[in-house]
């Protein structure tokens, strides 16, 4: 008698009730790691195979699987370990970290292979009798014979528009014309880029040779801004390729994939596939797929490129290691750098961290020996660092310029369009202004759904919320007071292009932030323009701060440098001297010297000090003093509990009992700080928001951390959202 086999099943229902194994019998070995249907309860479902063995713990009637969904395997060996880290790790329902290695659109079924069909002549059959034998007024199908005699073969949906439906039925009819389908590749577009081959500098050469001597490490690569990192990149893959090993690059933003892409795509050619929420259904689905079928061995693409099905990988590199955007902050929550290091130690590879401003925690790791220290100390042209002049605004102010421009950064800005040079505008903050005030009564501008005041974007005349979307009427009286006195609050983006216009009408002014972006290829269309104009001025988000380089970019302005300096925040001083750094390195690196103009209202604050001087590792010291005096990371860990749902009385009484079985824990050797509040943002989405926030000492941070995932079991409740935020981004 045959032995029966049983597969475990994780269903694809989202419930907690059902985040466990399902046993069904199967007769084929072979779906291990497949997505299949099976009968649940009353439905059929779709689920995924996690282990497939002949045993079944209990007896009774055990359903059979209906039929595997693909020909293919969505996890493999790595995979299948991955799903297990992660869920432990994480402590995440199997559906949501299964869900992360398939596109969603293929999850839903809604896109699939595409093919085109083209028609040609059956060369068997002889066309001068055929052509007898029909009548002489079959004028359309007479006229499709000489076309397809002309064209040799034809697309099916040209040959319908030109002819008519019944000739080509009649000649498929009579075996004249031949059907060929053929697969369309969905491509997504790429930015020229022509490779040239480059001599390294003493530094990169070092690099290289250093990171792909190591096996199985953690390197973090420190390097100036204009130092040559991605030609670093570029050469490590190489080598990978080389041995027969595949390799990740993970950029921060999306806006960054057009021009990485561009020199991976010149150098490594069709063997390169891109990962990223940019791409339409199609091209992402055709890019997953060319990666799973091993066609393409090098893929790129922001966080959720980390669980691309590559096998055998060779080298994983993070770009901008500090970038907060690497830490999901929705469900599921996960921080991509845990997952590439599983996926190296898997490999028995090296994980490269890179950037020109990495995190305090990351360098620590470095000078303390955990990870290995590779330094690009020097810019690959030799070209000094553009020089920061720092603008007290407050002196001008006093001076009587009360615009959102010193007198200093329009000089600047003056000279380079005058030099047919470009400029970058940096100001991390899009829209018109971040409210709209009434002077007479106070009133401020709010969403219905959130506790967050509403952003006036002029070019709409709109207010919008920049947490659920929700948009609104813009004020012209105040809906309290019915005052016409309304105030605006601090310039976003969209002003700042506003007055550019003004000052320069016959400069191309481009804008860079969510609001011109949010279409296909809105990334790539921007920076190609302003790549090609001269001169020109970019003004920009976040976005325009990392990664860029245009040769003739001389200046950059950093509109409001204090923006994110006095956030309630350990690491607003980090994150000030990132972006400044960042910015600043966009400027001049090539021939042409940079410079680049502070606005700030702190001018003697220690952080600009550092930033002025390019002192990454002063600014280090001063920091980590700080850190362990005041016992932050990384010499605690931060841990918020953070607890949603529309029902306020229900929810503070899950924060209640939470919060009581939390302080039996509190000892003073392991909890440096523990506290219930509100959250900063005490409603999104129509969801109030409530924080346990604590700092725990790293002694006992595993089995502290368990125990509160066991804590937040216990207390779970229905439509009460409840997660686990350990060392969170943002704090908000």
């Amino acid at each position: 008698m045959e032995e029966k086999l049983f597969a475990h099943v994780i269903v694809d229902v989202l419930s907690s009730a059902v985040d466990k194994i399902f046993v069904y019998e199967t007769e084929d070995a072979s779906v291990l790691g497949h997505r299949v249907l099976v009968p649940f309860g009353t439905r059929i479902v779709e689920g995924y195979v996690l282990k497939v063995d002949n045993s079944a713990k209990f007896s009774g009637n055990i359903k059979k699987i209906i039929k595997k969904v693909d020909g293919f395997a969505i996890l493999n060996e790595e995979r299948l370990a991955i799903v297990e880290f992660m869920r432990v790790k994480f402590h995440l329902k199997y559906i949501d970290i299964l869900r992360l290695f398939l596109p969603s659109e293929l999850r839903t079924n809604k896109v699939g292979e595409l093919f085109t069909t083209y028609f040609s002549l059956n060369k068997n059959i002889n066309l001068e009798q055929y052509s007898n034998s029909l009548r002489k007024n079959s004028k359309n199908i007479f006229s499709l014979l000489i076309y397809l005699k002309e064209h040799k073969s034809e697309k099916s949906s040209v040959l319908s528009k030109l002819f008519t439906h019944s000739a080509l039925d009649k000649l498929k009819k009579d075996k004249v014309l031949i059907e060929e389908k053929f697969k369309i590749e969905r491509s997504p577009e790429v930015l020229n880029h022509n490779f040239i081959n480059v001599e390294h500098t003493k530094y990169q050469k070092h690099a290289i040779q250093k990171i792909c001597q190591f096996e199985n490490k953690t390197i973090l690569l420190h390097g100036v801004t204009g130092s040559g990192k991605t030609e670093v990149y570029l050469s490590c893959i190489e080598k990978a390729l080389a041995n027969g090993k595949s390799a990740i690059l993970l950029v921060p933003e999306i806006s960054l994939t057009p021009i990485v892409l561009a020199a991976l795509k010149s150098r490594f050619g069709n063997n390169v596939a891109i990962l990223h929420s940019g791409l339409s259904a199609g091209e992402r689905f055709d890019e997953w797929s060319r990666i799973l079928n091993q066609e393409a061995k090098v893929v790129i693409g922001a966080r959720s490129a980390i669980f691309a099905p590559l096998e055998n990988i060779g080298i994983i590199i993070i770009d901008e290691e500090h970038d907060s955007s690497y830490q999901s902050d929705s469900n599921p929550r996960y921080l991509t750098h845990d997952i590439a290091k599983f996926r190296c130690q898997f490999n028995n590879c090296p994980l490269v961290l890179a950037s020109a401003t990495p995190s305090i925690e990351h360098f620590y790791c470095a000078q303390n020996g955990v990870f290995e220290l590779v330094s690009l100390p020097t810019r690959v042209n030799n070209r000094p660092l553009p020089e920061i002049t720092i603008v007290d605004m407050l002196g001008e102010l006093q001076q009587g310029n009360t615009s959102i421009f010193s007198n200093v950064l329009l000089g600047k800005l003056q000279k380079t369009i005058k030099e047919k040079k470009q400029a970058m505008l940096f100001i991390n903050r899009r829209g018109f202004s971040s409210f709209m005030m009434c002077r007479e009564c106070g009133y401020i501008a709010k969403c219905n759904d959130c506790d967050v005041s509403l952003v006036y974007h002029k070019h709409e005349e709109k207010l919008k919320c920049h947490y659920c979307g929700k948009t609104y009427k813009a004020l012209t009286v105040c809906p309290q007071c019915h005052s016409e006195s309304i105030k605006q609050g601090a310039v976003g983006t969209e002003q700042v292009v506003d007055r550019l216009s003004q000052i320069f009408p016959d400069v191309k002014i481009l804008r860079m932030d969510n609001d011109t972006t949010k279409n296909k290829n809105g990334h790539m269309k921007i920076l190609s323009e302003f790549a090609n104009t001269k001169p020109a001025i970019l003004v920009g988000t976040q976005m325009i701060a990392k990664g860029h380089d245009f040769k003739d970019v001389t200046f950059v302005g950093i509109i409001d440098a204090d923006q994110s300096l006095f956030h309630s925040d350990y690491k607003s001083a980090e994150k000030t001297f990132q972006l400044v750094t960042q910015v600043s390195g966009r400027a001049g690196r090539e021939k042409s010297e940079g410079s680049v103009v502070l606005q700030t209202y702190c001018p003697k604050h220690y952080v600009y000090r550092f930033a002025t001087n390019y002192d990454y590792e002063g600014f280090y010291n001063k920091e980590i003093n700080l850190r362990q005096t005041t016992h932050f990371p990384p010499f605690s860990t931060i841990v918020r509990l953070l607890f949603s749902s529309e029902n306020d009385k229900i929810l503070l009484d899950i924060v209640k009992s939470a919060y009581a079985k939390v302080s039996a824990l509190y000892n003073s050797e392991d909890f440096i700080y523990l506290s219930v509040m509100k959250s900063p943002i005490s409603r999104i989405k129509n969801k109030h928001r409530y924080q346990i926030l604590m700092r725990i000492s790293k002694n006992h941070e595993t089995q502290i951390l368990e125990k509160l995932y066991q804590i937040c079991d216990e207390v779970a409740y229905a439509n009460v959202s409840i997660f686990v935020e350990v060392n969170p981004q943002n704090l908000n």
